[in-house]
């Protein structure tokens, strides 16, 4: 009994967060300058930009995979890195940033809101917004 009241509730709390304005708010925390409740793709560059400053934490103006903590996936290694160099510049996480925000703006209406941001695609984007 106990097992189907835990699920009730993690559904119905499942639920909540999708309709939630302040739930959606908390995941663009920081991200979301004009407080629409969606991150358009200058949004996302400002966030990916400060946190490209901060993962580079040697200040050689580049990260390479151990900077990066995952968040590049190895598939996409080479889109990121296009010139092969097992490196990548603000520009190239810039780049990087615009496809996978691309990749998540599923309604292809130039932003991302919290229901694309639950996707894979979103889910990848915020990893490469967030300084955690």
């Amino acid at each position: 009994m106990k097992l189907i009241k835990r699920r009730t509730l993690l559904l119905a709390s499942a639920w909540t967060f999708a309709l939630s304005p302040s739930l959606a708010a908390s995941v663009f925390s920081g991200i979301d300058t004009d407080s629409d409740g969606t991150i358009d793709l200058n949004e996302a560059k400002t966030a990916a930009s400060s946190v490209f400053d901060k993962l580079d934490t040697n200040h050689d103006g580049t990260l390479d995979r151990p900077e990066l903590r995952g968040r590049v996936p190895d598939q996409d290694w080479a889109i990121a890195d296009p010139d092969g160099d097992k490196t990548l510049t603000k520009d190239e996480y810039l780049n990087y940033v615009e496809f996978a925000f691309k990749r998540a703006d599923k309604d292809g209406d130039g932003t991302v809101d919290a229901k694309e941001a639950r996707t894979h695609a979103g889910r990848l984007l915020m990893r490469l917004l967030r300084e955690r």
